[in-house]
């Protein structure tokens, strides 16, 4: 039996794209490896839908500690590595490294071990860095972040990894955007509930880019590409993944309210007094050690553009199976519960 190995299985895009490896009968079994399992997910969405499936094996493995101690009986014919430590703010600088770097590392390694050829990487549009300029596939990356300098360092270890065997080896890597989707519990989510809340505010950035992708085309497009690069004999492809082009976050509120079926009027308040409100909610949460949503970090990301061109996607002629529109009815039929 042929079996893939996806290293932070049980994360949010690593949920998704086993359900789609196994709903398209690409491979008998699906191993998901991860710190945490799916019930200790927020999620009862996604815990059910892995739970449910029983071609699907939760092994626990933290990444960083990863060994030839785990070997699946299977064939292993695909390797994807969705482990990371993301979220920003949320960790202390050192962590984005260790886990993403040393966790690139040892699933290189493990590669080796097993033997397996073929590896998809998500790395993220963190390396970029914040920029009003569209950022292509060619653009130089300029992280300004841990994280975005982590997944950088990350892609360059999977890229040797390839190198050192280019005739046999494939390795996909995808940077996407914000993913979105059921379960996903992160930014986009906090949109929706901020609309529907009538607590969301325009700061002047009707305008700014936000590059972003519903989970399901990401793993359509991740799977796709991995197989049209080995057709083509590609052994390495990395590309963007957005919706083309990116939207912007008055189109984001907008498409909320049409499959919400609401209408909202949404005030536009200058930057200074949104931040400074959200400096003081922060300041005072904080005594009594609570977290909240209207951090300035999070703030700030708002009023800044991420126009990310999938410039490669469009080169293989890849068609999008979800608009925008398309994409929040489908989160909203799946999981209605989080609208």
């Amino acid at each position: 039996m042929k079996c893939a190995v996806i290293f932070g299985g049980t994360g949010f895009i690593g949920s998704f794209f086993a359900k789609y490896l196994l709903d398209n009968d690409c491979f008998g079994k699906v191993y998901l490896v991860d710190i945490e399992s799916s019930f200790s997910k927020k999620s009862k969405f996604r815990t059910r839908e892995l739970e449910s499936d029983t071609r699907i094996e939760f092994v626990s493995i933290d990444v960083k500690l990863l060994n030839e101690n785990f070997r699946p009986p299977e064939d292993i014919i695909l390797i994807a590595n969705f482990a990371a430590i993301h979220r920003e703010p949320g960790h202390e600088i050192s962590e984005y490294f260790d886990t993403n770097i040393l966790g690139a590392e040892n699933v290189c390694k493990w590669a080796n071990f097993v033997g397996c050829k073929d590896i998809i990487f998500t790395s993220s549009i963190a390396p970029y860095g914040p920029s009003e300029v569209a950022k292509l596939e060619v653009s130089t990356p300029t992280p300004t972040t841990a994280y975005g300098s982590s997944k950088l360092a990350a892609e360059k270890i999977h890229c040797i990894w390839q190198a050192t065997d280019r005739k046999n080896r494939n390795l996909t890597i995808v940077r996407p955007g914000v993913v979105f989707g059921p379960g996903e519990g992160g930014n986009v989510s906090r949109l929706i509930k901020a609309i529907i809340g009538r607590y969301f505010v325009y700061m002047g950035n009707r305008k700014t880019r936000k590059a972003g992708i519903y989970v399901k085309e990401l793993c359509h497009a991740m799977w796709w590409i991995s197989e049209q690069q080995k057709n083509n004999g590609q052994g390495m492809v990395l590309f963007n993944m957005s919706m083309n082009s990116a939207p912007t976050i008055e189109e984001y509120v907008n498409v909320v309210c049409e499959v919400s079926e609401i209408k909202r009027f949404i005030p536009n308040l200058p930057f200074f007094i949104v931040i400074s409100l959200s400096y003081f909610i922060t300041f005072i949460l904080a005594i009594f050690s609570l977290e909240h949503a209207f951090k300035p970090t999070r703030i700030r990301k708002l009023v800044r553009s991420n126009n990310i061109i999938p410039g490669v996607l469009a080169d293989y002629g890849y068609t999008y199976k979800y608009t925008l529109v398309e994409a929040f009815q489908d989160w909203k039929k799946c999981c209605p519960e989080e609208w």
